[in-house]
This record gives structure tokens, C-alpha cells and sequence, in this order.
């Protein structure tokens, strides 16, 4: 058995992973992978899941990276976070800088079409039909006058 070389932080999809900590609880910091990801990942790359993630060696790394990136093929729907695409109609799973870029080019275009859910975030209220009554107040304060003696 070769040994690794422990590590304090890994570089991985552009996030710093603390080394001490295991992997099942480090890759939930990437974006994109939640909890449920997080447990089939490690499974899947043939890697224990109580790991540190200092003791991973280059290679598997390199294998999970590999398999964050185009686990869309492996996986159930349900496990997937962006379903039928509107762009290609496949179904993706996008992590870290593509997962925001898509939902901000999601939303501009809910703009552009000018969608109900377009308009409700151009003029900065409530999308998901919550109440706007009383909560979610903020920008500019209007005060209270004091009555004319």
C-alpha cells in the first residue's frame, strides 16, 4: 500500500476543500451538489465516503472532478438539477459557475419575454407567490409626517 502525502486543502471545480474534513461533507460545499449527490459521488468513483479529503490522491481527484462534471448520464432525474433544458432538451446536471450562469440567463430571459415570473423580478417582488403584505419590506423607508399644530 503506497502512502499519500496528506494535504490541508484540495482544489476542486475552483473551491477549496479542507483536508481534515470528509468527503461526503466537503463536496456539498460545491455548488450544485447537495446532500443526496454528495453520498452517490464518492460511491460511484469506487472512493470510501468517510475519507479525508487531504488523504485523496491526484488521480482521484481527477476521477472525482471527471464525474461531478458529466454525472448527468449516471444518475436518476430526480438527482439532476436542471431537467429537460430548454436550450439542448436534454437533461444536465451543472455545478458552480455554469449552475449560476444558467439560472441568471434563465431569468433574463423570463425578463425579455416579459412572463409573469419575468416582470415580478424586474421590478424586484416576490416570484414564488408568497405574500408581499408585510413581509419582505425593504429599500427606502417612507416616514411618518408629524400633524400641523
Amino acid at each position: 500500500m503506497s502512502e499519500t502525502k496528506f494535504r490541508e486543502t484540495v482544489r476542486m471545480l475552483g473551491v477549496n476543500l479542507v483536508g481534515s474534513n470528509v468527503i461526503f461533507e466537503e463536496l456539498m460545499k460545491i455548488k450544485g451538489v447537495g446532500p443526496s449527490l454528495a453520498r452517490a459521488i464518492p460511491s460511484l468513483a469506487n472512493i470510501p465516503e468517510r475519507l479525508r479529503v487531504g488523504m485523496l490522491t491526484d488521480t482521484q481527484v481527477e476521477k472525482l472532478e471527471a464525474l461531478i462534471k458529466d454525472i448527468g448520464e449516471r444518475l436518476p432525474a430526480y438527482l439532476i438539477n436542471r431537467r429537460n433544458d430548454r436550450e439542448s432538451g436534454r437533461d444536465l446536471h451543472l455545478v458552480s459557475s455554469d449552475l449560476s450562469f444558467k439560472v441568471m440567463r434563465d431569468i433574463d430571459f423570463e425578463k425579455k419575454i416579459k412572463s409573469w415570473r419575468g416582470i415580478r423580478h424586474r421590478l424586484g417582488l416576490k416570484v414564488r407567490g408568497q405574500r408581499t403584505k408585510t413581509t419582505g419590506r425593504r429599500g427606502r423607508t417612507v416616514g411618518v409626517r408629524a400633524k400641523k399644530r
